[in-house]
């Protein structure tokens, strides 16, 4: 398959920080002691239940292709910072550490190890940057798109959003993320090309002002796309001119070609008033299975006050809200030190703040999904690395919040969140498809995750609980600090 980067190489997409790092390991001869770094987010978007993880395919792409070549090695020897010693061990560089993570299109919580990379420091540095900038942009989408999908209760949602997009690469991932979030279908056809994700387009208003009149640019649009004819109908006035003239061509066109109006799209004024009147015109019209499509500003909020209103629409195409997340434009996944390995041994390490939420989770660990006998998931629960769960009797954990309590999961299964998906700096794990990780999603939503945690306005918290060794370590460290203090 055809990848977007194939003539690109993206090795020093960085912040200049990761390079003088990696240069200081290397001047100390500090190549090989191995770090376990954790990537997680501390808030869910637009203040949802969950978010939707994504990127994981790029971030294998980026780590199989990590190299430099000799003119970037030029650049940096420019910056007069970095030895000749360095910048030929970077000459010969490829990544050489493990990295875990959470399948692509899993529904995830705050604080929660999305991908832990378990590296020398000097290859965990170096792709701080490339890791981060994937699972923001990806999982930001594809929850923005997932709202929005939910939101339409059914109706199909398309993707229109490229040409207000950031940039290139933010349209095409962009419309990969919004796919995997549950949008049908994409009009940015590179996104198509290359995931293999269903593309569709209507017509532009300038093909209607080209023409002599609305009707000619409506007949001459049929005539060439007889079988997926879908016309514009607000260029010059909907009710009056629009849906009449969509009319006559179904009629005078279509019809005696053996074909029906597929559908027309309304992208400008009082959508749920225009849809209406517009269903009313075409069903007397004989035209009942002609399809309403509206477009124009949509996000998950106008669309759910349209369905309320009782607006007439089968589907939506939505463009800016969507690819920019407009509503919430930041993800804010980190990338934070838990250990480091000295002997045979991984050493915990805590970021420690004056604000709660900034205190880091300690040590190598796992993170597991908590079902009960109905296959609901009910908790997340994080352990140490090295523990062992035996969940044939009670299994104990610490709610965070009240930690004061003893708890027990009963009678649940645990599902280790993560898999290893490169192992020595090589891919040892299988990408699935845009399509399988979109029915991943759409799975979990209907059978796993509850409804309450799925409402738009003040959803239900998901519980993410520890293990009493998981907390009583987290606990210590900050004793110990506290006393170094």
């Amino acid at each position: 398959m055809k990848k977007q980067h194939e003539n690109r190489n993206l090795s020093m997409v960085m912040d200049f920080y990761e390079m003088t790092m990696a240069n200081g390991y290397f001047a100390a001869k500090d190549t090989d002691t191995l770090a376990v770094f954790d990537v997680f987010y501390r808030k869910n978007p637009d203040n949802a239940g969950f978010a939707i993880f994504a990127g994981l395919e790029q971030i294998i792409d980026y780590i199989n292709n990590l190299h430099f070549e000799e003119e970037d090695i030029a650049y940096l020897r420019s910056q007069n910072l970095f030895s000749e010693e360095f910048l030929d061990y970077l000459r010969d560089y490829h990544f050489h550490g493990d990295i875990y993570a959470m399948p692509e299109g899993t529904v995830i919580y705050p604080y929660e190890p999305l991908v832990t990379v378990v590296a020398p420091l000097l290859d965990a540095q170096l792709i701080e940057t490339a890791m981060l900038l994937e699972v923001n942009h990806q999982s930001l989408i594809a929850t923005k798109a997932n709202r929005i999908v939910r939101a339409a209760k059914g109706r199909l949602v398309s993707d229109f959003g490229a040409r207000r997009a950031h940039n290139v690469d933010a349209a095409v991932y962009g419309a990969r993320a919004a796919y995997i979030g549950g949008v049908s279908g994409t009009a940015t056809v590179f996104a198509g090309e290359l995931f293999d994700i269903p593309i569709s387009g209507t017509m532009a208003h300038s093909w209607v002002m080209f023409c002599d009149n609305e009707y000619d640019a409506f007949k001459k649009y049929a005539e060439t796309y007889p079988d997926s004819t879908v016309l514009l109908v607000d260029t010059y006035d909907v009710l009056k001119s629009g849906i009449p003239n969509a009319i006559k061509v179904a009629k005078e066109v279509l019809e005696p070609m053996g074909k029906r109006l597929k559908g027309v799209r309304i992208d400008s004024g009082d959508l749920a008033y225009l849809s209406k009147e517009s269903r009313k015109l075409l069903d007397e019209a004989g035209l009942e299975d002609c399809k309403i499509v509206a477009s124009n500003g949509l996000d998950e909020y106008t669309i759910r006050s349209l369905i309320h209103q009782g607006a007439e629409i089968d589907s939506f195409g939505v463009g800016e809200r969507l690819i920019t997340s407009a509503s919430n434009p930041v993800f804010g996944a980190v990338y934070k030190l838990a250990a480091i390995k000295k002997g045979d041994k991984f050493i915990p390490k805590i970021k420690v703040s004056e604000t709660a939420e900034k205190i880091t989770d300690p040590g190598l660990k796992k993170i597991y999904r908590v079902y009960n006998e109905e296959g609901k998931a009910i908790a997340d629960y994080l352990a140490c690395y090295d523990e062992k769960i035996d969940s044939s009797k009670p299994v104990r954990y610490v709610d965070p919040q009240k930690y004061w309590k003893e708890r027990s999961f009963e009678n649940c299964t645990f599902k280790n969140l993560q898999v290893k998906v490169i192992e020595d700096g090589k891919q040892i794990y299988q990408c699935p498809s845009v399509e399988e990780i979109r029915s991943y999603v759409q799975r979990q939503l209907k059978e796993e995750i509850w409804v309450e945690e799925q409402r738009f306005e003040n959803p239900h918290g998901h519980y993410y609980d520890m293990s009493p060794a998981m907390y009583e370590l987290k606990m210590n460290l900050l004793y110990t600090l506290g006393k170094a203090k």
